[in-house]
């Protein structure tokens, strides 16, 4: 696929008819997660290019769906539009909220802004899909958030809900793109209808190999939304250079459990042991670099006890030694897929296997099939293939929207 060169700003404009985080219970507010100042990557994202979408937003109330990956360079991207005076209504926070402090499924609650002054309103509590009326003082809404590729990361869901709202309503969505740092990992199995959730909303594999503006213009084209509809959508795309192939660091961390370009990396393979009885290390230094649990074999070559921190107040197996690996340094990659050996292993050394999934684990998975498979003793490879019918139709879907070259 030829990229777009980043000058052109991408719009569909079509007739209106007529997002993993494991959930928990809430706990105390996890502590600031600011690292230090972004560092230079070499791309220019969407948020950057503020000539390419701030004519779209003079004399418009503004509506930002945005956290603190949002950026301008080391500025919020809030603080940078209303330097050059945007007239922001509302920012609408997503999990972990608009600063990025609170624990995963933590709700979050409605507020303000201390230093922009506007009112913050809460899409990831008893409401993730902007209502009528949170949406009646915003004339545009501006999306830009940092996603790592998976289906069951929810800031595509909030994406997918977002533009919904917009369609319904007739406002345009503008979505500032961001790099994939796995953008291109196309693997898994395809989300079935009966495990949709708010972390699997669109029929995608677990790893999609999609920018959010990619994506948001396959959710439009595909008519994905409810009742068929499309939103009015503007893409700003990263500058040209950029391609799917792009090693991306990430100048701050997506989430309070996500600390590394290593733990982004393994997180769409490792992330399926939420939905069982191993810990992926939430409540430890390490999240989603370390594996373990008590009904794993003590001879196992690492051990950990996950203690309540501030990224997981109430982290699952809390204060109970957990026997597994450490990831640090290992493949994030099969080849060019998933690393589904850990996932086996863990099932066949499993000391405990009537209890190793849990309800959760066909949200994450997507399919019925994939515990039934690894229960019956499946090779790799068997699995692997079942995988194969429903991908090659997706990529096929995918080319139709990519705004880059793959490689």
């Amino acid at each position: 696929m030829v990229g777009i060169p980043a000058k052109v700003v991408l719009s569909l404009l079509l007739a209106v008819p007529a997002c993993a985080t494991t959930p928990s219970s809430p706990g105390a507010p996890a502590a600031p997660v600011q690292p230090p100042a972004p560092a230079k990557t070499g791309v220019v994202v969407g948020a950057e290019q503020l000539e390419k979408y701030l004519p779209q937003l003079k004399n418009k109330r503004v509506g930002l769906v945005v956290n603190q990956t949002s950026r301008v360079g080391t500025a919020y991207l809030v603080d940078t539009l209303k330097a050059r005076g945007v007239n922001i209504t509302a920012i609408f926070a997503p999990e972990h909220g608009f600063r990025g402090e609170e624990a995963d499924g933590a709700t979050i609650k409605d507020g303000r802004d201390a230093r922009s002054g506007a009112p913050v309103r809460s899409v990831y509590g008893k409401t993730k899909k902007p209502t009528p009326e949170m949406l009646a003082d915003v004339d545009v809404l501006v999306f830009d958030i940092q996603d790592v590729g998976a289906r069951f990361y929810t800031f595509i869901s909030t994406l997918h809900y977002v533009m919904e709202a917009a369609a319904e309503l007739k406002k345009p969505v503008i979505v500032l793109d961001r790099p994939n740092p796995n953008g291109d990992l196309v693997d898994g199995p395809m989300l079935e209808p009966a495990h949709k959730s708010f972390v699997g909303l669109d029929p995608l594999p677990i790893a999609h190999g999609l920018t959010v503006g990619e994506l948001a213009q396959m959710i439009n084209g595909e008519k994905w939304l409810a009742g068929g509809l499309r939103c009015q959508l503007t893409v700003v795309p990263v500058a040209a250079g950029y391609t799917h192939a792009t090693a991306y660091h990430l100048p701050v961390r997506p989430s309070p459990n996500l600390p590394t370009d290593h733990a982004v990396a393994l997180y769409p393979s490792v992330c399926l042991f939420e939905g069982t009885n191993v810990s992926v290390g939430r409540g430890t230094a390490t999240p989603f670099e370390v594996i373990g649990s008590p009904a794993q074999p003590a001879s196992r070559p690492y051990s950990f006890t996950p203690t309540p921190n501030a990224g997981s107040p109430t982290p699952p197996m809390k204060g109970q030694l957990c026997y597994g690996l450490n990831l640090a340094g290992a493949a994030t990659r099969d080849g060019n897929g998933l690393v589904l050996k850990y996932l086996l292993d863990f099932y066949q050394q499993s000391t405990d296997k009537p209890h190793f999934f849990g309800k959760y684990f066909e949200e994450l998975s997507g399919t019925t099939a994939l515990r039934d498979q690894i229960i019956a003793g499946k090779s790799e490879a068997e699995i692997r293939a079942s995988w194969q019918p429903g991908l090659t139709k997706f990529r096929a879907q995918r080319k139709k929207y990519l705004l880059y070259p793959e490689r």
